[in-house]
């Protein structure tokens, strides 16, 4: 067995990891450190499950292991009630607070297909709510659709425990779990085109328009979050204004559409993850650390460079 028989689980165990840990970064760390335990153990591989099953199982006590001792991530929405927009955003706090994105190309397309919903950001924060071993029952069961007995003999416990964890990890994720966007449509499309075109031309009646009334604007690694069109518009008419002639490069974050914003002149400003729902704009996600996301995404650091 060679390396190259481990490279094609690399996606998948990316999403599994990142639905754990809730950071991208940590996630491609947990699938290396699985690759690399799986390399060295694969003379002990007798073949008594799966290699799919077999890496799974180290990725998940990867996983446990960097859970133990840690606060679980959040979004602002979690840690504080909606602020207004007079108040400047105060303090950034630390990155690992934040359930942080993931780019689209580091998960697996087939596994992007059929569980999209399940890389949401607000499906994540509401995983980060679970105990680590229900988080992982609940994610094999509901996401990956194994069986009872496959998960079981994974965690090296009983199919009734199984059970038993899945219906409470279940009953805690109904009580924080928001209504889920839909897959993009070619009018969400529509949208998203309409939405970067009035970004850019810094048009707030056209911007405002095509968001939903109830919308937030939150912008890690600061726990200031705003809700309503007033608010966002008051936003960025007030604090917000340097966004004021930006440019925005499309790119894929969480299953969902999103941008590079880059500021006049070409300074990266923000990768803003835009969520939708019944031709609305619900949210816009503007994670602020660019040095650290930027390059991530594949997107330059200087856009005046790059051009």
């Amino acid at each position: 067995m060679t390396e190259d028989v481990l490279e094609p689980y690399r996606g998948q165990l990316t999403g599994y990891c990142y639905r754990m840990l809730g950071s991208a970064f940590e996630a491609e760390d947990a699938v290396q450190e699985t690759m690399i335990r799986a390399w060295r153990g694969m003379d002990r591989f007798e073949g008594r499950s799966t290699l799919r099953s077999w890496l799974y199982r180290i990725a998940t006590n990867v996983c446990l292991t960097m859970l133990e001792s840690r606060k679980r991530r959040a979004r602002p929405m979690d840690l504080t009630a909606a602020g207004s927009p007079e108040h400047p955003p105060g303090a950034p706090l630390a990155e690992t607070t934040w359930v942080e994105p993931i780019p689209d190309t580091l998960l697996d397309p087939a596994d992007l297909a059929e569980a999209r919903e399940s890389v949401r950001l607000a499906f994540v924060a509401a995983l980060q709510h679970l105990p680590p071993r229900q988080r992982a029952v609940l994610i094999l069961r509901e996401v990956l659709s194994w069986r009872a007995s496959e998960v079981a003999d994974l965690l090296d416990t009983t199919v009734p425990s199984v059970n038993s964890a899945l219906q409470r990890a279940r009953a805690t994720l109904a009580t924080h779990r928001q209504t889920a966007p839909r897959q993009l449509t070619p009018d969400d499309e529509n949208l998203l085109s309409r939405y970067l075109e009035a970004f850019e031309a810094y048009d707030l009646d056209a911007l405002t328009a095509l968001l939903h009334e109830e919308a937030t604007l939150s912008m890690p690694p600061f726990d200031l979050w705003l809700r309503g069109t007033g608010h966002i518009r008051a936003w960025l008419t007030g604090h917000g204004a340097g966004c004021r002639g930006s440019r925005l490069i499309p790119t894929r974050a969480n299953g969902s559409a999103a941008f590079g914003q880059y500021r006049p002149g070409g300074e990266p400003w923000a990768l803003q993850i835009i969520e939708t729902r019944d031709g609305k704009v619900t949210a816009i996600n503007a994670f602020l650390e660019v040095k650290r996301w930027f390059p991530l995404f594949g997107l330059p650091l200087d856009l005046s460079a790059a051009a």
